[in-house]
């Protein structure tokens, strides 16, 4: 069953395509790495997913929900992590969770769950504008994840972070479809922290669909291309150049 599944999403701004005709299938359950360059057009679809930005066309559904008619419903089933997260400085991280949990409209033990789930329980009463980078992160993580979302959609939730907080970050996420039974989209710009974290894969150029599969699939699709195997980082690298040098053939 496919928890998110787009049909031929696009998004225009004025005369740029960012997302051209998308077709994804996120398995229920199963961590779906979101790869592509800066720019490629991540972000955009994953805000379209979120209602944050309306599609031009195409459509999805989430949880078997369909966009728009179902738009409030979807984003009930959500938990996201969107660009860097924001907080209040002033307030500590259980409080900045406190305010999303009565927007939510969730059971009060629902902040510790999340605390306890991104580590930060022994620092929940310090304020958030004196949390280091990784622990802004985690507190971005225990925001999607108040209330136990069937969905997360978590956009480059690494970004920043140094070698360990990266570890940190990518363990707790693997971990999260086997303790909470959701389903998770993350994207990111580096193929390498992805194989480490995803059960499948999607690339992304120019707004469009690349490939969709598993790691090993992956390999075989590239072989096919005539592009090395080796490194999955330089398959991935070799597989963006080749789409970019076919666009600029075909100018």
């Amino acid at each position: 069953m496919n928890m998110i599944e787009t049909q031929n999403l696009t998004k225009r701004y004025k005369d740029f395509t960012a997302v051209s005709n998308l077709n994804l299938h996120v398995q229920k359950g199963r961590i779906y790495g979101f790869l592509g360059p800066n720019g490629a057009g991540k972000s955009t679809t994953m805000k379209m997913l979120l209602g944050l930005t309306a599609p031009t066309s195409g459509t999805f559904t989430v949880n078997g929900m369909t966009y728009p008619g179902d738009r409030m419903r979807i984003l009930r089933q959500v938990g996201s992590f969107i660009e860097s997260p924001a907080f209040y400085g002033n307030l500590s991280g259980e409080e900045n969770l406190e305010i999303i949990r009565k927007i939510l409209g969730v059971p009060k033990i629902c902040v510790s769950e999340a605390l306890e789930t991104v580590g930060l329980t022994d620092h929940r009463k310090r304020l958030a504008r004196k949390y280091s980078l990784g622990m802004k992160q985690r507190l971005g993580l225990a925001e999607a994840l108040i209330g136990q979302p069937p969905v997360l959609i978590l956009d480059e939730p690494t970004n920043g972070l140094d070698p360990a907080g990266i570890h940190e970050i990518r363990t707790l996420i693997r971990s999260l479809p086997q303790r909470y039974d959701c389903t998770v989209l993350v994207s990111s710009h580096l193929l390498s922290e992805i194989e480490l974290m995803a059960d499948d894969v999607g690339i992304l150029n120019h707004g469009r669909l690349l490939f969709e599969g598993t790691i090993p699939q992956l390999k075989d699709h590239a072989a096919q291309m005539g592009l090395p195997v080796d490194n999955l980082e330089d398959t991935f690298l070799a597989m963006i150049e080749e789409d970019n040098r076919n666009r600029r053939d075909a100018r």
